[in-house]
């Protein structure tokens, strides 16, 4: 629907209910004597009697002008708004009429009431009627008696799990929690290379179950895991059981709720769990990513419904994974990592960096196989109890991982094929040369997880490099 356009001079917006409107009747009277006024009534259309007012059939022009308290002001020029007041200030309505001595009889002062156009009973239903010709996605008419539910999993449109029907109203809902376009193209989503626009993401994330205010984290997510450098469609491609793990950091994970503390890496937050199941949902919905098509995972992992969680970077004494990657600290982040399911490093023992170093680079140094090298990336994440025997050593980010990377070189004949009896390997012709296990950039390090507990988790990466997937570091956009 076209914005309703206001007419030149003084508009008022009033509605009976509000006691201030009341009490201000006789300035309008005041006003109109003065000059040209237009008043337009939410809920009376025989309010005022005197003056006449128009009646806001509908809330139209309260709603695209966005009216949150009445009695509002307006002065309108060429048809636009260039001022306004609310509630009743005598000095503000004095200024911005012109017209002085207004309500001799009146207190200076008396605020409003809420504009019936904000009412949360009504917003929803007028967030469709007025704003719905936004939205361009096609309509889904189901019958009465047709189970949404049972026809969004017949479709083919869920990851296995019941996901919430996305209405005009929740769409538009989920719309307010950013300020981009609807219409905004915000990647290209592999594998069928389709364009997916922020409207459409708003729709995956309502059917993920997230709150308007997740939905810039979602949105970053999506442009950075649709990167030429992430790799979308290898990741959907391989064999291997990765899928985009979301590690966002930032003072953001915190005013939107994000777990990075007490089981940050498992179920119960609603903003992990939906933010990393709304990309996947894009990817399938969109993308066409759906197992036993593009997707060939042999055994997948449950991270593929969505792996999502933030770093305690307030706590952190090693900085922030985005940081490591180049994002100025204080920024918030979102860092997308190809990724296997967490896999947990239990050392209840060491109390001092170097124990603690070797016995973390031992779990590292097997996984996907102890005999492979420079093939795979990894984020430790370590636990603050962990990080604990680091810091109070004084041993930074780029400390423990150079100490980490000294414990986990192997001389290449132990990497060959055949040696130890196991085929698998590396082929032969490295000599005596001592083999790192992951390339210089190929470990990373975060900091998320609850206070006890003697706990680390690695999450083993996909294929490497140009050949497979990098990480990919996104400030969130708002």
């Amino acid at each position: 629907m076209s914005q309703p356009t206001l007419p030149d001079g003084l508009v008022v917006v009033v509605k009976r209910e509000c006691e201030t409107c009341r009490m201000v009747v006789p300035v309008l009277r005041q006003l109109a004597e003065a000059g040209d006024l237009t008043i337009y009534t939410q809920d009376d259309p025989d309010f005022p009697d005197a003056p006449r007012a128009v009646f806001d059939d509908g809330l139209a022009v309260s709603w695209h002008h966005a009216i949150e308290t009445v009695p509002t002001v307006l002065r309108v020029r060429d048809g636009v708004e260039v001022e306004r007041t609310e509630g009743w200030l005598r000095t503000n309505w004095e200024e911005l009429t012109g017209i002085g001595d207004l309500g001799p009889g009146l207190p200076p002062f008396r605020p409003g009431c809420g504009s019936m156009s904000v009412d949360p009973d009504l917003v929803d239903e007028l967030c469709v009627r007025h704003g719905g010709g936004v939205l361009r996605s096609r309509r889904i008419e189901i019958a009465e008696a047709e189970d949404e539910l049972e026809m969004m999993f017949t479709r083919g449109w869920s990851d296995g799990l019941p996901v919430v029907p996305p209405t005009e109203q929740r769409v538009l809902a989920m719309l307010t929690g950013t300020s981009r376009a609807p219409d905004e193209i915000v990647a290209t989503v592999p594998p069928n290379l389709a364009d997916v626009t922020v409207e459409k993401v708003a729709i995956a994330a309502v059917m993920a179950g997230c709150k308007p205010e997740y939905l810039p984290w979602v949105l970053t997510a999506v442009e950075a895991a649709c990167t030429d450098a992430f790799n979308m469609h290898g990741v959907l491609a391989t064999t291997m059981p990765v899928a985009p793990v979301l590690v966002c950091s930032g003072p953001g994970t915190r005013a939107i709720g994000m777990g990075s503390g007490v089981n940050a890496l498992g179920q119960g937050n609603r903003a992990n769990s939906t933010i990393g199941r709304a990309l996947q949902l894009v990817v399938r919905n969109v993308g066409g990513g759906r197992p036993g098509e593009v997707d060939r995972a042999t055994h997948g992992n449950p991270g593929k419904l969505g792996f999502c969680f933030a770093e305690n970077d307030v706590d952190s004494p090693f900085g922030t994974l985005a940081g490591q990657l180049g994002v100025d600290a204080g920024t918030d982040v979102v860092t997308v990592f190809a990724g296997e399911g967490p896999h947990c490093v239990i050392d209840q023992l060491s109390r001092t960096p170097e124990s603690l170093a070797a016995s973390l680079a031992a779990q590292l140094r097997v996984m996907h196989h102890h005999k492979l090298v420079l093939a795979f990336d990894a984020i430790l994440v370590v636990g603050p109890e962990h990080g604990r025997v680091f810091a109070e050593a004084g041993w930074d980010r780029d400390r423990v991982i150079a100490e980490l990377h000294a414990r986990l070189t192997t001389p290449a004949g132990e990497l060959e094929r055949g040696a130890g009896g196991i085929a698998e390997g590396i082929p032969a012709g490295f000599g005596d040369v001592a083999l790192p296990k992951f390339t210089p950039n190929g470990l990373l390090l975060a900091y998320a997880g609850g206070g006890a507990g003697l706990f680390s988790m690695i999450i083993a990466g996909w294929a490497n490099g140009d050949r497979g997937s990098r990480p990919v570091a996104r400030p969130v956009r708002y």
